[in-house]
């Protein structure tokens, strides 16, 4: 009996069929459908001259002459690509110098406003526009207060430097990340060395420090810039007013809003804008592909010594100060202060117009009511699902054998290159043509399936670099135990990776709750979400519902933002 206990226990039995091949097979094959269904659609449709659900068409190239020819055409790339420059400034503007203030000097109480200062990046361009259009609108409560003690405001939301303005800003955490985490890696010995030869703060700053985040600034603001291409929300209130008009917009009017959409042309813009973005990606890669030499860190763990402002350390804080209050607490508290109103003015005591009417008649509407419930269902479902297949996705590429994980890992990642609107008239186009899936178009699901392709490298982006720090010896140490690659992914690298999956999911979460641009082509009576419903609202001049369905998304993510810090501790950016 002692010989029995003493015999080592045999290796589990290996499945008689790898359960990898199919596993891993599925996965790509799954993000390949995912990846094209939005796009192939969209090309083909911009050389037909018909629709494409129609089937009758033949190919041309007629699309594009069109589209050239199309009066006042002109116009709308020069609008669009002026408005992404003058965002791009902004944004790099702003987010460089907050950097610097915030995490390289001793101004007080830079952790708060640092915090503050990235709201804007948890919360929807729509939602941020609606703010300021409550704060410094023409109706607005600071512009009216302005009028009644100085006269005629000297801003104005509806030209092309209004709106640079209101998207610089809820860019402008981008570039503070990026930034960051340049000045953060930055070798003290070279600021050290200045400061020895006698430069002062600022010449330190501008001779050493900001040339080493030149990279970091660089590709935030490529980043931006492309960005700045896709937006929609705000040229879409301040823009189309005012006749200004950008590609987003164009597609927007002449594909959803318009009785009698031109098919071939939509397409043929969509494809454009996707041919410049996918271009600007690419670009992104290879800058950052070449930072490589601008890296100082050495081998010793070390952290840059702040800058000391001196004199300027309270000046400079009340101006930050200034800053976060006008453009972010001020946008957010007023728009959940008209919420909370039946009218809201300098004027009129605040006593006297508060109500919860807003919230009464949300919820007694069954389509508002419905747009907040399935927001949930989609964040919710479609967030565990996308999280699952990310968790998938990243294991076959980091942890498996897989011939093409490399292809994978690239159409992974391949849609950080397509924009909302383009996604969303992909999918239009992909379950209109494609028969049997007619009954998804009407139902959150293609909502789902949308937002899942669109967010897949944001989830990647927090779930692979905690993968690739656990090691591969724990792996080998279950293979040698008998456990196949599925075995081992499911046993030892999943639980391991739980922190990074929770933080995927809520990233996942947030990013599907305030979704708009993709879901504005496919929502349809009964699937609408609260991005689609802020728009109709805001179309029927419903202002204090537009303010408390948009403080219902603010609640929400501000909670589950909360919970996942406070009781996982995870960070929710770079």
């Amino acid at each position: 009996m002692s010989l029995a206990l003493d015999r080592p226990e045999a290796p589990p039995a290996q499945p008689a069929f790898p359960r990898a091949i199919p596993i891993q097979y599925g996965t790509a094959l799954l993000v390949l459908v995912l990846v094209a269904a939005p796009l192939l659609p969209v090309l083909l449709q911009s050389v037909l001259d018909g629709a494409l659900y129609d089937h009758e068409y033949n190919l041309t190239l007629a699309n594009f002459a069109r589209l050239a020819r199309t009066e006042g055409f002109g116009t709308v790339l020069l609008n669009t690509v002026l408005l992404a420059a003058l965002t791009t400034v902004v944004a790099q503007g702003i987010g460089t110098l907050a950097a610097i203030l915030f995490g390289r000097t001793d101004l007080p109480l830079a952790r708060v406003m640092s915090e503050f200062f990235l709201w804007p990046l948890y919360l929807s361009a729509l939602v941020l526009s609606f703010g300021w259009y409550a704060v410094y609108g023409p109706s607005g409560y600071v512009t009216l207060l302005w009028q009644s003690l100085f006269g005629d405001a000297p801003w104005t939301l509806y030209s092309l430097t209004g709106m640079a303005v209101i998207a610089g800003v809820s860019q402008a955490p981008l570039a503070y990340i990026y930034c960051l985490s340049s000045t953060t890696i930055t070798d003290p010995s070279l600021e050290e060395a200045a400061r020895v030869s006698g430069a002062r703060t600022g010449r330190t700053l501008w001779r050493v420090t900001l040339p080493l985040m030149k990279p970091a600034i660089a590709y935030s603001a490529v980043l931006n810039f492309t960005i700045g291409l896709e937006l929609l929300s705000i040229p879409l209130i301040f823009g189309d007013p005012a006749g200004i008009p950008v590609l987003t917009t164009f597609l927007f009017n002449n594909g959803v809003s318009s009785p009698r959409p031109d098919h071939g042309l939509v397409a043929t813009a969509a494809a454009l804008m996707l041919v410049v973005v996918c271009f600007l990606v690419w670009l992104q890669g290879r800058m950052l592909g070449n930072t490589r030499r601008f890296i100082t860190l050495g081998g010793k763990a070390t952290r840059p010594r702040p800058f000391r402002l001196g004199a300027l350390r309270w000046p400079l804080f009340i101006l930050s100060l200034l800053y976060i209050v006008a453009t972010v607490i001020a946008p957010i508290g007023t728009l959940v202060l008209r919420a909370f109103t039946s009218f809201l003015s300098p004027m009129i005591p605040l006593g006297e117009v508060l109500t919860t009417g807003n919230f009464t008649q949300i919820f007694e509407y069954p389509v508002y009511s419905r747009a907040v419930w399935n927001s949930f269902l989609v964040s919710l479902i479609g967030g565990a699902l996308a999280t699952a297949l990310i968790a998938l996705i990243a294991i076959v590429v980091q942890r498996s054998e897989f011939r093409f994980r490399g292809t994978l890992q690239y159409l992974a990642l391949f849609p950080r290159a397509v924009p909302g609107v383009v996604a969303g008239i992909g999918f239009f186009y992909a379950f209109a043509l494609l028969p049997g899936l007619g009954f998804l178009r009407n139902s959150i699901w293609i909502l789902v399936i949308a937002f899942t392709m669109r967010f897949i490298p944001a989830g990647l982006g927090a779930v692979a670099p905690m993968l690739m720090q656990v090691s591969p010896d724990l792996d080998r140490a279950a293979r040698v135990q008998g456990a196949d690659w599925w075995r081992t992914s499911r046993s030892i690298l999943l639980p391991l990776m739980r922190p990074a999956l929770v933080g995927c999911f809520t990233i996942l979460f947030i990013s599907f709750f305030k979704e708009y641009s993709t879901a504005i082509f496919l929502f349809a009576p009964g699937s609408e979400v609260i991005g689609t419903a802020l728009l109709q609202l805001w179309v029927q001049g419903e202002v204090g519902l537009v303010a408390a369905l948009a403080t219902i998304q603010v609640a929400v993510i501000a909670v589950c933002i909360a919970a996942v810090r406070g009781i996982f501790g995870v960070k929710l950016h770079g």
